[in-house]
């Protein structure tokens, strides 16, 4: 077999490695396995492409190499996992620029590329730049709104009408750089456009939102990767780019129904509702509100049979997911039936909350989605909701008002007892009141996620000893 037989087949091996790897991932059981699937077929890829006779000189890939694995394993080490929505938006970023300046290089240098049609060459430089720059760009505004360095959210006509304004010189510059491709002053003007565009589509996004513009950003540095694909004629990266965007997007297109949102909505940082008037926070909890204790909360749970644990943003920023898994152990050791409820927008990335779950050992076969925990609601005695707030907001069911109203939510309030742990009233990414808060069954839980939770487990356990 000669070389370039075993770089085909070595491609073909790592596309299909691609393709289970994902479907590996579509399930929390299989996920590890798939992700190792997937590592390994990005493996083969680069060997298969580093064997690749059009290589001349290996310095600065070896160099390249190098740089990447420190940086990576520095992030693998050091990065908490309650800040992987910033290092996910930041990665897309990295994949976004890298097609961007492959497309560029193209564009400079096309006599690099042999085999390849001249216009192939040209149409899927100019998609790769236009796509990889705007996801650079993009997932840089997104990860300083996630470290919340960035909190300026611009709206109105006048950001629209940039935004179309940006997107069609992206298109226009795309369309003369084919017709001329040797016209420098084009290349700079597409990359500097698509740039602007990408800033642009993020910014105006507020930070509730901030799970789908990354699943977003995911998909198009996949497809700028699929683009790039097409640039330097190499099937796996076609492939392994299609799957990324396509998965990308079908996840974003999720997410957003699980926000009863549209996705332009999204994009234009509209929060949808009616006109009317929506419960303001003072009003409605004035006199209301019951506080409880971690003492009290535990003679609650000691006559509990099933107790539902309902993580949300508060417990990635509390860091507290190893002292519920600890709470989940006690009960379970008496013989309480504990099971978590995962809202698919709970957190600040898709499977935020999994993760971190993940990194606590907590058992995949206790976790629930949406749609699974929903029923067993009416017979759990205790819910506890750790730091989530819109998604077990009862307005996005009865306040047609509400900018919430037909989000689907976890109907916690069906549950017997509900206590909910917070620093305090303040209200969630929305910015409305919670009626869960003064339901006739909810109990508060003021204070940090941590803190709460490790005097709930010392109440408990000590219970149990009396």
């Amino acid at each position: 077999m000669n070389l370039s037989n075993l770089i085909n087949v070595a491609y073909l091996a790592a596309s299909v490695l691609f393709i289970v790897g994902l479907k590996g991932l579509t399930s929390p059981r299989t996920a590890r396995r798939g992700n190792g699937m997937a590592s390994l077929a990005m493996l083969i890829a680069i060997c298969a492409t580093l064997l690749d006779q059009h290589i001349v000189s290996y310095q600065w890939i070896l160099i390249g190499i190098a740089l990447g694995s420190i940086i990576g394993a520095v992030a693998a080490i050091k990065v908490p996992l309650t800040a992987m929505p910033e290092l996910v938006a930041m990665f897309n970023g990295f994949g976004g620029g890298a097609s961007a300046l492959v497309a560029a290089t193209a564009v400079l240098a096309p006599e690099t590329l042999s085999g390849v049609p001249p216009v192939q060459i040209y149409v899927a430089s100019a998609v790769s730049a236009i796509v990889g720059a705007a996801t650079l760009t993009g997932s840089l505004v997104a990860w300083a709104k996630l470290l919340e360095v960035l909190r300026w959210q611009p709206l109105g006509k006048l950001v629209r009408f940039a935004n179309l304004a940006a997107l069609l010189s992206c298109i226009g510059l795309g369309a003369c750089l084919v017709i001329d491709p040797r016209a420098g002053w084009v290349l700079w003007s597409l990359l500097g456009a698509a740039s602007f565009y990408g800033i642009l589509l993020t910014v105006p996004v507020g930070g509730a939102d901030m799970p789908v513009v990354i699943a977003l950003l995911n998909s198009c540095s996949g497809l700028a990767a699929a683009a790039t694909g097409f640039v330097l004629g190499n099937n796996v990266l076609i492939i392994s780019g299609s799957l990324v965007g396509a998965s990308g997007f079908i996840l974003t297109r999720i997410m957003c129904r699980a926000m009863n949102r549209s996705l332009i909505d999204v994009l234009a940082g509209n929060l949808g509702g009616g006109g009317g008037s929506v419960s303001q926070g003072d009003d409605l909890y004035q006199g209301r509100v019951k506080s409880s204790s971690p003492d009290e909360a535990a003679m609650i749970l000691e006559t509990s049979r099933i107790v539902t644990i309902v993580p949300g943003y508060g417990m990635a920023v509390a860091q507290a997911q190893h002292d519920v898994r600890e709470f989940a152990s006690i009960l379970q050791d008496r013989g309480v039936e504990v099971r978590y409820g995962i809202h698919p927008v709970a957190g600040r990335m898709p499977g935020h909350m999994n993760v971190l779950l993940a990194e606590a050992d907590g058992p995949y076969d206790e976790l629930y989605d949406l749609e699974q925990i929903n029923p067993t609601f009416s017979e759990t005695d205790v819910v506890l909701v750790l730091g989530a707030n819109d998604v077990v907001n009862p307005a996005a069911r009865d306040e047609p008002q509400s900018p919430i109203y037909g989000m689907p939510i976890l109907e916690v309030g069906k549950a017997r007892t509900v206590m909910i742990v917070k620093r305090s009233l303040s209200p969630g990414f929305a910015g409305i009141a919670n009626k869960l808060f003064v339901a006739p069954n909810a109990l508060m839980l003021f204070g940090d996620g941590k803190q709460v939770m490790r005097e709930l487990v010392i109440a408990v356990d000590e219970l149990g000893h009396r």
